[in-house]
């Protein structure tokens, strides 16, 4: 028995081990403070952009970019110091205004080469890098109202168009009650809404006038659906609005999304827009009624309802909605040339242009008003514990008299210049489809991601030492080897999560230290085992080939189980679990092939393939 690997299984350990180093090296490089610049609909980052990006920071006192360039569709301008890149950030956006968007985060430092051949780093988490979390909780119950308002309003709509005189609509948790005015016309009547919504539940009252309306479960869940991912796509596209780099939004169970952004400290803006629902609808004057009289006696018109305009007094408006904001297309900021005032300027779709132009055409001379909704979340101090209570707040903001025919842009006027920028901010980035409450908030400071960073090092570090100390005093020769393994094993963990762009976190370097203990328990079976096979009285190389033969299925059942336990972690796991386990699966992966096929190539290369008396283990 000489112990000899095929020339393959060489080329294969010494393949998987050099692209292993490979996608691991970036990572040495470290990372500089940079600032990073996008193009947006208003302005093309072209060489003009950049050049005048150039300008501006080199106009800037004491400011000296140290390296610049386009990276993946993007101007990134490195510093050398995070109070450089601060101050490069202030006035680039003081300079650039809405035209581009600026944003600070840490830029990869390897060389070009490797960048251009796609090499990557890994990703660090919120407790490494530092930044704000926040978990938001979908409101579902308003997403079922927003369907009964919807179906009330449609059916309301064609009733009317046709002819269907009804005493009135009531709304219920999942439906609608509606009383006719001649029982005679109910089945007709259930048969017309039937076709027109197939997605509601139909069914005689009990009184021979009255339909019951219902929702289908298909339905809510769809509408469920529907408004947690555009909630999500919504939040996504507000965050890319701040100006955040590498931020993070997902899901998380059904009514809840995660936002993690990196960098960001100051919270109170963030908060402001990711949880405003800055909901518009455009609708038209109820001129023929008194609003101060429908205020006092609590008696509102049929067809209209009373609001309060945000300078306190009352207005009536008509039910019918002209446009919503969900038709928007676009929308930036200016100041009026007659007043001076700030402005929004407002730009609709197809549909929503076309029902403008239709209404303006038709109320010349009337009046028109802009309905701001925002769903407002205060908290307060209730027996010792915190109470979260939600409001919805509904106010007008414009009221103008429509004095031509407009149809896909127009003006919204009455609001202060922090208002302004903000509504159409959030008009841009598109309406919520149910309101959402932060239910938690974490800052992690710079400092202490920093502080963790260098803690987890530590761990590692001092752990990966105390097992090489120990191997390599109890088991000599076969010791150093199984270092050598532990060594690559922990460089392929690196070089996988850079591959894969795994986000690696506090508890995911908790699960690299576990798998330094675990990678190098492999090696103690099968040295335990030659040993034993020494002890038998086998020559070393059948002591060798025992040992690793025999250990291999003990190994393989010890390191499945823990593989199945740590997928079973990420699956229903969130957020630190799953970075634990990620980390704990890599390691497991990479430790089964290191100790087996790794150690057994450098065992086979210094005793393999000649007589051997004894081994140094």
């Amino acid at each position: 028995m000489i112990n000899k690997f095929p020339a393959w299984k060489n080329l294969l350990v010494v393949a998987v081990l050099a692209v292993g180093t490979a996608l691991a090296l970036p990572n040495i490089f470290g990372e500089d403070p940079a600032v990073q610049i996008s193009g947006t609909e208003r302005a093309e980052l072209n060489q003009d952009a950049r050049d005048r990006i150039l300008r501006i920071l080199e106009e800037e006192e004491g400011l000296s970019p140290h390296r610049h360039g386009m990276e993946e569709g993007q101007f990134v301008v490195r510093f050398a110091s995070g109070e450089e890149q601060d101050r490069a950030q202030l006035r680039l956006r003081a300079e650039l205004g809405r035209d581009f968007q600026v944003a600070v985060y840490q830029a990869p430092a390897m060389p070009d080469w490797m960048r251009n051949l796609g090499f990557q780093t890994m990703n660090l988490g919120l407790d490494l890098r530092g930044g704000v979390h926040f978990l938001l909780q979908v409101d579902m119950d308003a997403v079922v109202e927003q369907a009964v308002e919807r179906f009330d309003g449609n059916i309301r709509t064609l009733l009317r168009d046709d002819r269907i005189r009804y005493t009135g609509i009531e709304r219920e948790e999942r439906g609608l009650t509606i009383s006719l005015r001649d029982a005679d016309q109910r089945e007709a009547t259930i048969r017309r809404i039937s076709r027109e919504f197939p997605e509601l539940n139909l069914s005689a009252g009990e009184r021979p006038e009255v339909i019951v309306v219902r929702i289908s479960d298909e339905e809510i869940e769809d509408a469920k659906r529907n408004a947690l991912e555009q909630n999500r796509t919504t939040l996504r596209n507000r965050v890319d609005e701040l100006g955040v780099a590498e931020p993070l939004v997902q899901r998380q169970n059904p009514d809840r999304i995660v936002v993690q952004l990196p960098g960001v400290q100051d919270t109170t803006r963030a908060k402001d827009i990711l949880g405003a629902t800055a909901q518009l609808e455009f609708r038209l004057v109820d001129e023929d009624n008194d609003p101060y009289r429908a205020q006092e006696t609590g008696r509102v018109p049929v067809g209209s309802r009373l609001y309060q305009h945000r300078d306190g007094y009352p207005v009536l408006l008509r039910r019918d909605v002209i446009a919503t904001g969900d038709q928007l297309t676009g929308a930036g900021t200016g100041f009026d040339q007659e007043t001076g005032r700030p402005m929004v300027t407002v730009n609709l779709d197809s549909q929503g242009g076309r029902r403008m132009g239709e209404t303006t055409r038709e109320n010349l001379g009337r009046g028109m008003a802009v309905v701001y909704r925002e769903r407002i979340t205060e908290t307060r101090i209730e027996n010792g514990e915190e109470v979260r209570e939600s409001r919805e707040v509904e106010e007008v903001i414009s009221v103008a008299t429509i004095q031509g025919i407009f149809s896909n842009r127009f003006r919204i006027t009455g609001l202060e210049s922090e208002q302004a920028r903000n509504l159409a901010l959030l008009l841009r980035a598109g309406a919520l489809a149910a309101p959402v409450d932060i239910i938690e908030e974490r800052t992690v400071g710079a400092s202490l991601g920093a502080d963790n960073i260098q803690a987890g090092i530590m761990a590692i570090s001092f752990g990966f030492l105390l097992v090489v100390l120990f191997m390599l005093v109890y088991y000599k020769v076969f010791g150093l080897v199984a270092n050598f393994a532990l060594f690559f094993n922990l460089v392929m963990v690196v070089g996988l999560l850079s591959a894969l762009q795994a986000t690696l976190t506090l508890p995911g370097i908790a699960g690299i230290v576990l798998t330094v203990g675990m990678a190098v328990d492999a090696n103690v079976l099968i040295f335990e085992r030659i040993r034993e096979e020494l002890k038998a009285g086998n020559t070393p190389q059948a002591a060798i080939h025992a040992g690793y033969e025999k250990a291999f299925s003990t190994i393989a059942d010890a390191n499945v189980t823990t593989l199945i336990a740590a997928i079973v972690l990420f699956s229903f796991g969130t957020g630190p679990i799953q970075g634990f386990a990620i980390t704990l699966s890599l390691g497991i992966i990479c430790s089964m092939f290191t100790a087996i096929l790794g150690t057994r190539a450098v065992i086979n290369l210094i005793y393999g393939g000649r007589p051997v008396k004894a081994l140094a283990i």
